[in-house]
């Protein structure tokens, strides 16, 4: 099949862009003398995820329980699990477990500590922990100089369970405004992750993992001495937020949706397209930064972006698109059955709203190399 025979809207991979920005982030991350553990969050899919470890068995990180159940029936074991576990969540994990996975979790209170440890006793489980730690006040995580990291990590190590280590992210580095401040911000986060992992050392715990990332920070870490394992997900395609902060340029973009002109506006400069909202996801990350991308940058069929040209609203299952001026004068006259790539925002939201990629083995490219499924849920 060829591109411009797919019914859209439809979720299109660059293969060739994909594989560059991969190879980039593995070859930077080993100069820094470091393991990659990738977040497999945005592609959700195994023949993407294939390429993106160098081991059949991992390691990889998961934002839900689903994704865990996923990748470890396609033989990837070594997983960690990056959101703060719940009590309702451990007999899914014991499962997991109890098939050979080494899935590991996470928490960053002293409750949730207690329930992994009473649930361990209780069902003979060992649960492999690691502490989140707050390294930007972006979300969750124990302070860095907190006594709740030393309270937490004793009743971790005391009651039987491992601890495994010290785990952060930058989350604070997609608002960035410079690439000197996401360097900044990932010593910062390189710092207190190594500062909780020398307390709890201090404090005579255990402390073997000291795991962080961003793919901001990732991108531009220049020294990541006392870390032992870098995360970062979103790098596998990119997105017009990353390219907002220059952490890729537009042309690293792999994925885009395709999408059909049916309609115009013609005197407010709209172009009315079968792609809306339920395809590119409301995500209006752009929104904050220096240029306002709408729902995403408009391109030719081939890829390529035409001037200026946004998805300035989206409705349900209709796309706006205008140019970024306003001015109605300045809409190129695009006739009813134009075929059309938009880059979008956020990468992983685009994902998923889609089941399934198609794949070009690279730009300008029109026959679909291939068809990737992908899913989505919890």
């Amino acid at each position: 099949m060829r591109l411009t025979e797919l019914e859209t809207p439809a979720l299109v991979l660059d293969q060739a862009k994909m594989d560059r920005n991969i190879a980039r982030m593995r070859e930077h991350l080993a100069r820094l003398g470091v393991a990659f553990r990738p977040h497999v969050k945005t592609p959700k899919a195994i023949d993407v995820v294939r390429r993106m470890i160098s081991n059949p068995a991992g390691p990889i990180t998961v934002s839900t329980l689903k994704e865990a159940d996923y990748f470890f029936g396609h033989g990837i074991s070594d997983i960690l699990y990056a959101v703060g576990i719940t009590p309702n969540k451990l007999d899914h994990v014991a499962r997991l477990m109890g098939a050979g996975a080494r899935l590991k979790i996470i928490l960053d209170n002293e409750e949730a500590a207690h329930a992994v440890v009473a649930y361990g006793r209780d069902n003979g489980v060992k649960f492999e922990v690691l502490i989140e730690i707050d390294c930007d006040g972006h979300r969750s995580g124990v302070k860095p100089d907190a006594p709740e990291l030393i309270t937490i990590g004793r009743v971790l190590h005391e009651g039987g369970t491992t601890l495994t280590g010290v785990m952060t992210h930058a989350g604070s580095s997609y608002n960035c405004t410079s690439v000197e401040g996401i360097r900044a911000m990932a010593k910062q986060e390189r710092s207190l992750a190594v500062h909780c992992a020398e307390r709890l050392r201090a404090a005579g715990l255990p402390c073997p993992v000291v795991s962080i990332g961003s793919s901001p920070t990732a991108t531009y870490a220049q020294d990541l001495s006392g870390v032992t394992e870098v995360r970062a997900g979103v790098f596998v395609f990119f997105d017009l937020v990353m390219a907002g902060i220059d952490v890729c340029k537009q042309d690293d973009i792999a994925l885009s949706v395709l999408t059909t002109v049916i309609g115009h506006q013609r005197d407010r400069g709209w172009i009315i397209t079968d792609a809306g909202w339920m395809a590119m996801s409301r995500d209006r990350g752009t929104a904050a930064q220096k240029v306002d991308q709408g729902y995403g940058v408009v391109c030719d069929v081939q890829g390529s972006p035409i001037k200026d040209l946004i998805m300035a609203q989206a409705n349900q299952e209709h796309g706006v698109l205008a140019h970024r001026s306003g001015d109605p004068a300045q809409t190129p006259k695009l006739p009813v059955g134009t075929l059309l790539r938009i880059l979008p925002n956020h990468a992983c939201a685009t994902g998923a709203q889609h089941d399934r990629y198609h794949v070009l083995e690279s730009s300008g490219a029109e026959d679909i190399a291939a068809v990737w499924p992908r899913f989505s849920g919890w």
